[in-house]
């Protein structure tokens, strides 16, 4: 990777990770997306509020530092975490990033999905994960994609999300 001097000596290194994440609509639940409640009859099935974007851009960014997934740090074996606001899985991937000396430089999301339409509530999305993540606007970038009635998600049973985020860390 590019290294880059910083002030103090130490050397910057860019560093990329992936992140992953589905999970199932069910109905009697809410719909959180990116941190914000979207009006929809089904919402996400998981261990948490099962906010797919912010599962998986937290576990982009703990890629990118080589510190596993969230599974790791928030077990769906756990009772005692059931209904965990995705807001707090950030705040310790956040706390994850700090004492690896990282800095989040950019977030790129895609979320597949057939319902609801996502397109209404790009802007909105993107600000609350500006928020969450404690970036500017401007180093988020958030879109969707939808299956054509392709497989589960085509047919509005599942949504699907795909994250690549960048770091700066300090070597």
């Amino acid at each position: 990777m590019k290294k880059n001097s910083t002030k103090g000596g130490k050397q910057t290194e860019l560093r990329i990770g992936f992140g992953y994440d589905i999970h199932r609509m069910v109905e009697g639940r809410e719909l959180i997306l990116g941190g914000l409640k979207i009006n929809h009859p089904k919402g996400l099935l998981g261990h948490s509020d099962g906010d797919v974007v912010i599962h998986t851009i937290c576990d982009s960014l703990l890629g990118s530092v080589g510190a596993g997934e969230i599974g790791v740090y928030f077990p769906p074996t756990d009772l005692a975490i059931m209904g965990i606001s995705s807001r707090a899985i950030a705040e310790k991937v956040l706390e994850i990033l700090e004492k690896k000396e990282a800095k989040i430089n950019q977030i790129d999301v895609t979320i597949v999905a057939e319902e609801p339409k996502i397109k209404p509530h790009y802007e909105n999305i993107k600000k609350s994960l500006s928020e969450i993540f404690k970036t500017k606007p401007e180093d988020v970038s958030f879109k969707a994609k939808s299956m054509e009635g392709l497989g589960e998600v085509g047919k509005g049973e599942a949504i699907i999300c795909y994250a690549v985020s960048a770091v700066k860390i300090k070597k």
